[in-house]
């Protein structure tokens, strides 16, 4: 399950901050990284709120006074609070709010993204229609905006700041 992760992150983290100097290839990143716990036995520290939490204060430390850098960076906590808004995974009280809610709510089941049999079917085709909206949406039909967006990650739809 990636299609829903990829463009529903990138579609609100778009429209919500609506930066055109956001890197939107590290959106994805961190968007989908949470996916890789599944390989490792189920829900952990990508799936709460502390590890975004904790991932946007060492962007914002490591890169302390070079804005562009941060800017551009902060597109990977971004990407990860984003999926655990598309995962739902805020409604599971003790991962999401882990380990302030109890010590025993991680690892030794399945990631939410895979355990929704038919739901997870339907979210990747509300993926799929929301990706050809945004298609249309950011003008990625321009091979200018495609190039734009491989290569330093840029959706040019989006107003100039």
């Amino acid at each position: 399950m990636l299609i829903w992760f990829v463009v529903g992150a990138v579609v609100a983290v778009a429209l919500v901050f609506d930066s055109p100097a956001m890197d939107f290839r590290l959106v994805v990143l961190g968007a989908v990284l949470p996916v890789a716990e599944g390989a490792v036995g189920g829900p952990w520290l990508l799936h709460t709120l502390l590890a975004g939490v904790i991932l946007l204060a060492v962007v914002m430390l490591v890169a302390r006074g070079r804005r562009l850098v941060q800017r551009r960076w902060l597109g990977v906590p971004i990407g990860l609070m984003a999926h655990l808004v598309l995962d739902g995974t805020w409604s599971d009280t003790d991962v999401f709010w882990w380990p302030f809610a109890g010590l025993d709510a991680l690892g030794g089941s399945r990631v939410p993204e895979f355990g929704r049999g038919a739901t997870g079917l339907l979210l990747e085709v509300v993926g799929l229609v929301l990706g050809v909206w945004a298609w249309r949406r950011f003008g990625l039909d321009d091979q200018a905006a495609r190039r734009a967006l491989r290569t330093d990650g840029r959706l040019t739809a989006l107003r100039r700041d």
